[in-house]
């Protein structure tokens, strides 16, 4: 049975980046695991559940998945998971991957084998992919070096931040994804101008954000060979 990893954020997921692709990976009978930093249940962000913000199915989708799953109520942590145990490993995003996911040394190795083995994919969307410019592989270089990656742009995070990169919430974001992944050497095109954005380059996927999460489920299915049942 195909099987897949979910590292999830404790500092805040994007509800549509995490719920969408999970739902459609439990439509298509993939067995999937959810790991968190420390092992504690994931934290949803609760702007993605603002009904005004994401829409009524979205929201009802997302509160649904997050108040009655037993994987998401039962993570374990990722230090013990291993990512050659698993056909694909996810990185939903939400602001909350900047604190914990994007520079956890466990996380960063997850992403690394999944990339870097002879079988196995990796899907990370929007903010997580924050984790490109902090990830190396075993021989020193940056895994995003040289590769085609979309993510969550600085354009984006204008009406999100102040001049200091501080949030409504009063949390100053410690960088922005766009500058460190292209800082790593990324080949970096978020596709402002499409409707969504997801590019493949190997076994990595990247998505841009939360419009993009369902042709990013789609996508990795595809590198799966998997169709979803008509």
């Amino acid at each position: 049975m195909t099987n897949a990893l979910f590292v999830v954020s404790e500092e805040g997921y994007w509800g549509e980046e995490c719920i969408e692709p999970l739902a459609t990976l439990d439509a298509a009978d993939i067995d999937v695991t959810v790991a968190t930093p420390s092992g504690d249940p994931p934290v949803v962000d609760e702007r993605s559940v603002d009904p005004e913000t994401v829409g009524e199915r979205v929201s009802t989708m997302v509160r649904e998945y997050d108040d009655t799953d037993d994987r998401l109520a039962n993570p374990e942590p990722i230090a013990t998971a291993d990512a050659a145990d698993y056909d694909a490993v996810v990185f939903p995003g939400g602001h909350g991957t900047m604190w914990d996911i994007n520079i956890d040394h466990h996380a960063q190795q997850l992403l690394t084998d999944a990339v870097g083995g002879d079988d196995g994919v990796a899907l990370v969307v929007c903010h997580a992919v924050g984790l490109l410019g902090f990830t190396r592989t075993d021989d020193g270089e940056y895994l995003t070096a040289g590769r085609a990656i979309t993510g969550f742009p600085n354009e984006w995070e204008d009406g999100l931040i102040d001049e200091n990169h501080v949030m409504a919430d009063g949390r100053k974001l410690p960088y922005l994804v766009e500058d460190v992944v292209v800082a790593a050497g990324g080949r970096w095109d978020a596709e402002l101008e499409a409707d969504f954005s997801v590019t493949v380059d190997g076994d990595l996927i990247t998505a841009r954000g939360p419009e993009s999460s369902t042709a990013a489920a789609e996508t990795l299915l595809g590198e799966l060979g998997i169709e979803l049942p008509a």
